[in-house]
Protein backbone atom coordinates (compact mmCIF):
# COMPACT_ATOMS: atom_id res chain seq x y z
CA UNK A 1 0.00 0.00 0.00
CA UNK A 2 1.38 3.34 -1.23
CA UNK A 3 2.36 5.77 1.22
CA UNK A 4 -0.98 8.19 -0.52
CA UNK A 5 -3.38 5.02 -0.53
CA UNK A 6 -2.15 4.70 3.60
CA UNK A 7 -3.55 8.34 4.17
CA UNK A 8 -6.56 7.77 1.92
CA UNK A 9 -7.62 5.08 4.56
CA UNK A 10 -6.82 6.77 7.66
CA UNK A 11 -9.31 9.26 6.72
CA UNK A 12 -11.89 6.73 5.82
CA UNK A 13 -11.30 5.11 9.61
CA UNK A 14 -13.20 6.72 11.87
CA UNK A 15 -10.67 6.90 14.32
CA UNK A 16 -8.94 10.19 17.02
CA UNK A 17 -6.32 9.76 14.52
CA UNK A 18 -8.89 10.41 11.66
CA UNK A 19 -10.34 13.07 13.81
CA UNK A 20 -7.67 14.90 14.24
CA UNK A 21 -5.93 14.95 10.88
CA UNK A 22 -9.56 16.25 9.34
CA UNK A 23 -10.06 19.29 11.88
CA UNK A 24 -6.19 20.85 11.46
CA UNK A 25 -6.87 20.36 7.76
CA UNK A 26 -10.21 21.72 7.91
CA UNK A 27 -9.47 24.66 10.26
CA UNK A 28 -6.06 25.32 7.82
CA UNK A 29 -8.74 25.73 4.43
CA UNK A 30 -11.09 27.68 6.73
CA UNK A 31 -8.82 30.21 8.01
CA UNK A 32 -6.88 30.88 3.92
CA UNK A 33 -10.39 30.71 2.40
CA UNK A 34 -11.13 33.67 5.36
CA UNK A 35 -8.70 35.52 4.57
CA UNK A 36 -7.84 34.69 0.82
CA UNK A 37 -11.17 35.08 -0.44
CA UNK A 38 -12.59 37.53 2.29
CA UNK A 39 -9.94 39.58 2.81
CA UNK A 40 -10.70 38.90 6.71
CA UNK A 41 -8.09 37.54 9.74
CA UNK A 42 -11.47 37.62 11.86
CA UNK A 43 -11.17 33.78 12.25
CA UNK A 44 -7.34 33.48 12.27
CA UNK A 45 -7.22 35.92 15.24
CA UNK A 46 -10.03 34.31 17.33
CA UNK A 47 -8.57 30.68 16.61
CA UNK A 48 -4.57 31.53 17.64
CA UNK A 49 -3.52 32.38 21.31
CA UNK A 50 -2.60 36.26 22.24
CA UNK A 51 0.15 35.95 23.74
CA UNK A 52 -1.02 38.84 26.02
CA UNK A 53 -2.46 38.64 28.91
CA UNK A 54 -5.43 41.36 28.60
CA UNK A 55 -6.19 39.99 25.37
CA UNK A 56 -6.21 36.37 26.48
CA UNK A 57 -8.99 36.57 29.21
CA UNK A 58 -11.36 37.61 26.37
CA UNK A 59 -10.11 34.55 24.55
CA UNK A 60 -9.69 31.58 27.21
CA UNK A 61 -11.11 29.23 24.14
CA UNK A 62 -7.84 29.93 22.04
CA UNK A 63 -5.62 28.22 24.83
CA UNK A 64 -7.47 25.20 23.09
CA UNK A 65 -8.23 26.58 19.79
CA UNK A 66 -4.45 27.21 18.90
CA UNK A 67 -3.05 23.52 18.59
CA UNK A 68 -5.79 22.62 15.86
CA UNK A 69 -5.23 26.68 13.87
CA UNK A 70 -2.32 26.57 10.95
CA UNK A 71 -2.02 29.48 8.45
CA UNK A 72 1.28 28.12 6.01
CA UNK A 73 1.09 25.26 4.00
CA UNK A 74 4.52 24.33 4.80
CA UNK A 75 3.17 24.34 8.93
CA UNK A 76 0.65 22.47 8.72
CA UNK A 77 1.97 19.93 6.09
CA UNK A 78 4.97 19.00 8.86
CA UNK A 79 2.92 19.00 11.61
CA UNK A 80 0.18 16.50 10.13
CA UNK A 81 3.18 14.48 8.49
CA UNK A 82 4.95 14.37 11.90
CA UNK A 83 1.70 13.31 13.77
CA UNK A 84 0.23 10.67 11.16
CA UNK A 85 3.47 8.60 11.69
CA UNK A 86 4.16 9.34 15.22
CA UNK A 87 0.42 8.88 16.20
CA UNK A 88 0.65 5.51 13.88
CA UNK A 89 3.34 4.31 16.38
CA UNK A 90 1.68 5.48 19.00
CA UNK A 91 -1.44 3.80 18.68
CA UNK A 92 0.67 0.22 18.39
CA UNK A 93 0.82 0.22 22.09
CA UNK A 94 -1.99 2.55 23.77
CA UNK A 95 -4.99 3.37 22.73
CA UNK A 96 -6.63 6.11 21.00
CA UNK A 97 -8.01 7.55 23.87
CA UNK A 98 -4.47 8.58 25.31
CA UNK A 99 -3.51 9.72 22.13
CA UNK A 100 -6.02 12.16 22.05
CA UNK A 101 -5.64 12.69 25.94
CA UNK A 102 -1.89 13.74 25.20
CA UNK A 103 -2.12 15.64 22.19
CA UNK A 104 -4.64 18.08 24.18
CA UNK A 105 -2.65 18.43 27.30
CA UNK A 106 0.50 18.73 25.74
CA UNK A 107 -1.07 21.39 23.63
CA UNK A 108 -2.43 22.79 26.45
CA UNK A 109 1.20 22.67 28.64
CA UNK A 110 2.66 24.26 25.62
CA UNK A 111 0.52 27.14 25.49
CA UNK A 112 0.57 27.52 29.17
CA UNK A 113 3.87 27.82 29.00
CA UNK A 114 4.60 30.01 25.98
CA UNK A 115 1.41 32.57 28.13
CA UNK A 116 3.30 32.44 31.67
CA UNK A 117 6.76 33.58 29.96
CA UNK A 118 4.99 36.51 27.99
CA UNK A 119 3.27 37.09 31.18
CA UNK A 120 7.55 37.69 32.92
CA UNK A 121 8.91 38.92 29.83
CA UNK A 122 5.64 40.83 27.71
CA UNK A 123 8.03 43.18 25.65
CA UNK A 124 9.53 40.13 23.64
CA UNK A 125 6.16 38.94 22.77
CA UNK A 126 4.51 42.51 22.05
CA UNK A 127 1.53 41.41 19.24
CA UNK A 128 2.53 37.95 19.05
CA UNK A 129 0.14 35.06 18.49
CA UNK A 130 0.46 31.33 18.73
CA UNK A 131 -0.87 29.03 16.14
CA UNK A 132 -0.04 25.38 15.01
CA UNK A 133 0.11 21.43 16.50
CA UNK A 134 3.61 21.59 17.21
CA UNK A 135 3.62 21.15 20.86
CA UNK A 136 1.01 18.80 21.07
CA UNK A 137 2.64 16.34 18.32
CA UNK A 138 6.26 16.67 20.19
CA UNK A 139 3.92 15.71 23.20
CA UNK A 140 3.00 12.51 21.49
CA UNK A 141 6.68 11.80 20.12
CA UNK A 142 8.06 12.29 23.96
CA UNK A 143 5.65 9.99 25.54
CA UNK A 144 6.92 7.23 23.67
CA UNK A 145 10.56 7.96 24.02
CA UNK A 146 9.94 7.60 27.51
CA UNK A 147 7.48 4.64 27.31
CA UNK A 148 8.74 2.57 24.96
CA UNK A 149 12.67 4.09 24.80
CA UNK A 150 14.27 0.98 22.86
CA UNK A 151 11.54 0.28 20.21
CA UNK A 152 13.51 0.38 16.85
CA UNK A 153 12.14 2.61 14.36
CA UNK A 154 13.56 2.97 10.32
CA UNK A 155 13.93 6.86 9.26
CA UNK A 156 13.33 7.02 5.78
CA UNK A 157 13.62 3.51 5.54
CA UNK A 158 17.73 3.50 5.55
CA UNK A 159 18.62 4.90 9.13
CA UNK A 160 17.58 2.08 12.23
CA UNK A 161 17.52 3.25 16.02
CA UNK A 162 15.92 3.27 18.64
CA UNK A 163 12.88 5.58 19.16
CA UNK A 164 14.37 7.75 22.29
CA UNK A 165 16.95 8.67 19.81
CA UNK A 166 14.39 9.47 17.05
CA UNK A 167 12.51 11.48 19.18
CA UNK A 168 15.84 13.17 20.30
CA UNK A 169 16.06 14.38 16.84
CA UNK A 170 12.69 15.04 16.05
CA UNK A 171 12.80 17.72 18.78
CA UNK A 172 16.23 18.79 17.81
CA UNK A 173 14.91 19.43 14.08
CA UNK A 174 11.94 21.01 15.20
CA UNK A 175 13.11 23.02 18.40
CA UNK A 176 16.67 23.56 18.99
CA UNK A 177 18.05 24.29 14.87
CA UNK A 178 17.18 28.06 13.87
CA UNK A 179 16.07 28.66 17.40
CA UNK A 180 16.12 32.63 16.57
CA UNK A 181 13.28 31.65 13.84
CA UNK A 182 9.41 31.71 15.77
CA UNK A 183 10.92 31.53 18.88
CA UNK A 184 7.72 32.07 20.69
CA UNK A 185 6.14 28.33 18.79
CA UNK A 186 9.36 26.33 19.50
CA UNK A 187 9.34 27.44 23.45
CA UNK A 188 6.10 26.03 23.27
CA UNK A 189 7.69 22.63 22.07
CA UNK A 190 9.15 22.61 25.97
CA UNK A 191 6.00 22.48 27.48
CA UNK A 192 4.90 19.98 25.37
CA UNK A 193 7.35 17.73 25.65
CA UNK A 194 7.67 17.76 29.28
CA UNK A 195 4.04 16.65 29.42
CA UNK A 196 4.70 13.93 27.07
CA UNK A 197 7.45 12.96 29.10
CA UNK A 198 5.90 13.30 31.82
CA UNK A 199 2.69 10.93 30.80
CA UNK A 200 5.11 8.15 28.98
CA UNK A 201 7.31 8.42 32.81
CA UNK A 202 3.91 7.74 34.93
CA UNK A 203 2.84 5.24 33.02
CA UNK A 204 5.60 3.25 32.27
CA UNK A 205 5.54 3.30 36.19
CA UNK A 206 2.48 2.22 36.66
CA UNK A 207 0.31 5.80 36.57
CA UNK A 208 -2.34 6.12 34.39
CA UNK A 209 -3.41 10.02 34.52
CA UNK A 210 -5.25 9.70 30.97
CA UNK A 211 -7.69 7.75 33.77
CA UNK A 212 -8.03 10.69 36.51
CA UNK A 213 -11.24 12.11 37.01
CA UNK A 214 -12.09 13.90 40.34
CA UNK A 215 -15.59 12.63 40.32
CA UNK A 216 -14.29 8.87 40.79
CA UNK A 217 -15.24 7.21 44.06
CA UNK A 218 -12.15 5.80 46.37
CA UNK A 219 -11.76 2.93 46.94
CA UNK A 220 -12.25 1.59 50.45
CA UNK A 221 -9.05 -0.17 51.67
CA UNK A 222 -9.31 -3.97 51.53
CA UNK A 223 -7.42 -6.39 53.72
CA UNK A 224 -5.46 -8.53 51.51
CA UNK A 225 -3.12 -11.71 52.19
CA UNK A 226 -0.16 -12.07 49.76
CA UNK A 227 1.13 -16.18 50.71
CA UNK A 228 4.96 -16.21 49.59
CA UNK A 229 4.52 -18.24 46.72
CA UNK A 230 1.65 -16.23 44.96
CA UNK A 231 4.29 -13.49 45.06
CA UNK A 232 6.63 -15.56 43.56
CA UNK A 233 4.63 -17.01 41.15
CA UNK A 234 3.78 -12.93 40.00
CA UNK A 235 7.66 -12.07 39.49
CA UNK A 236 8.15 -15.52 37.39
CA UNK A 237 5.13 -14.37 35.71
CA UNK A 238 6.52 -10.69 34.89
CA UNK A 239 9.86 -12.06 34.25
CA UNK A 240 8.20 -13.91 31.21
CA UNK A 241 6.32 -11.36 30.01
CA UNK A 242 9.63 -9.02 29.67
CA UNK A 243 11.10 -11.88 27.95
CA UNK A 244 8.63 -12.27 25.38
CA UNK A 245 8.56 -8.65 25.00
CA UNK A 246 11.94 -8.26 24.28
CA UNK A 247 11.12 -11.19 21.46
CA UNK A 248 9.03 -9.56 20.10
CA UNK A 249 10.99 -6.20 19.96
CA UNK A 250 14.14 -8.30 18.55
CA UNK A 251 11.66 -10.02 15.65
CA UNK A 252 10.41 -6.08 14.88
CA UNK A 253 14.12 -4.86 14.93
CA UNK A 254 14.81 -7.69 11.90
CA UNK A 255 11.70 -7.49 9.76
CA UNK A 256 9.33 -4.49 11.20
CA UNK A 257 6.51 -4.47 12.39
CA UNK A 258 4.25 -5.25 10.03
CA UNK A 259 5.70 -9.09 9.55
CA UNK A 260 4.54 -9.53 13.26
CA UNK A 261 1.14 -11.52 13.05
CA UNK A 262 -2.11 -10.27 14.26
CA UNK A 263 -1.85 -12.83 17.45
CA UNK A 264 1.92 -11.08 18.23
CA UNK A 265 0.82 -7.52 17.53
CA UNK A 266 -2.48 -7.98 20.06
CA UNK A 267 0.22 -9.86 22.52
CA UNK A 268 2.87 -6.92 22.44
CA UNK A 269 0.29 -4.83 23.04
CA UNK A 270 -1.17 -6.36 25.74
CA UNK A 271 2.40 -7.38 27.47
CA UNK A 272 3.07 -3.19 27.10
CA UNK A 273 -0.25 -2.18 29.31
CA UNK A 274 0.85 -4.23 31.89
CA UNK A 275 4.31 -2.69 32.38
Amino acid sequence: MSFLQNIKYELQKHSKLTLLLIINISVFFIINISSGVFKSDVIALNMALPLNLNEFIFKPWTLFTYMFSHKDLGHVFYNMLLLYFSAHTFLNFLSEKKLLYVYIMSGLTGGITLLILSAVFPSSFANSILFGASAAVIGIVTSLAIYMPNLPVSLFGIIEMKYKYYALLIFAVSTIIDFNINTGGKISHFGGAFFGLLFGYLLKNGKDISEFSFFKKPEKPKLKIVHTNSALKNKETSLSNQQTIDSLLDKISKSGYENLTKAEKELLFKLSQKK
